[in-house]
This record gives C-alpha cells, structure tokens and sequence, in this order.
C-alpha cells in the first residue's frame, strides 16, 4: 500500500512540474514573438 501511495505522490509531483514547464514555454513562445524583428521580406 505504501509503495501505491508514494506511486501517486510522484506522479502527482511530475505532472504538476510537467504543467508548470509547459506554462512557461508557452508564455516564452508568447513573448518572444512581439520581440523580434519584422521581416522585411
């Protein structure tokens, strides 16, 4: 039961670390896009 226990502890923790890593590069993605150069093409 333990080992079930500390299963879902770390798959709760790696989805949530997943999540917060997944925010960040869409919020990266945002911000990078305003911030180049236009191209003059």
């Amino acid at each position: 039961m333990k080992k079930l226990l500390m299963f879902a502890v770390l798959a709760g923790v790696g989805y949530y670390a997943y999540k917060q890593y997944v925010a960040n590069q869409d919020e990266s993605d945002l911000w990078s896009e305003p911030s180049q150069a236009p191209d003059l093409r």
